[in-house]
């Protein structure tokens, strides 16, 4: 089963990221068709932790065990959508997407603890720098999104609590439009200790 790790904003973020997305949208195409955009579903739209590819049945007894203790180290995250950019750069991008801010330093240590279990059941999760975002679109053919990352940088979406780690299953092909449908398949609650450098007053 294709898996990944993902925390999953509430419904009323999305919807509000939606309408930003809509109005960037519609200025694209008042300069033209924006062909080259394959946007990504709202139903899509998550935080990715880890990437784990195909893992196999074996594996997930032990993967659960371990997700929940990741779970259980980290506290409930305020965040929110901000800004955005391109990967891998504006001025020549794949991918088109939202960035996000808050409680971020806990929220780099959870992905490492999501990507350290997926390794300690022997699953091969590519290493690199956390950069937390939502993918609103790739790109056909790598181009300039300079202008629509200047629009999504005054974006600030409604602040919510991430309080749940999600296990989702990703099946190609099979949703709307030949999109990717999910599935999450497991969750766990954010129950950790809050960080008092990260706490408020």
């Amino acid at each position: 089963m294709r898996l990944f790790v993902a925390v999953v904003p509430p419904p009323a973020v999305l919807d509000d990221l939606a309408g930003e997305v809509a109005r960037v949208r519609e200025r694209l195409t008042s300069d033209g068709p924006d062909d080259n955009f394959r946007w990504s579903l709202r139903e899509q739209w998550h935080l990715t932790l880890a990437f784990l590819g195909g893992v196999p049945d074996s594996a997930r007894g032990d993967l659960h065990r371990r997700l929940g203790r990741a779970a259980g180290r980290c506290p409930p995250l305020r965040l929110r959508v901000a800004g955005g950019g391109g990967f891998g750069s504006a001025r020549r991008a794949r991918v088109l997407w939202a960035g996000i801010d808050g409680d971020l330093r806990p929220l780099r240590a959870l992905a490492g603890s999501v990507s350290a279990a997926a390794r300690r059941c022997g699953l091969d999760v590519r290493e690199g720098r956390f950069r937390p975002h939502l993918t609103l679109a790739r790109l056909r053919e790598p181009a300039d999104v300079r202008q629509v990352t200047a629009t999504l940088a005054g974006y600030a979406g409604p602040e919510w609590v991430a309080d749940r780690l999600e296990l989702v299953a990703s099946h190609l092909g099979q949703g709307e439009g030949r999109h990717s449908r999910y599935e999450t398949v497991a969750d766990w609650p954010l129950t950790g200790p809050s960080d008092p450098r990260t706490a408020e007053g």
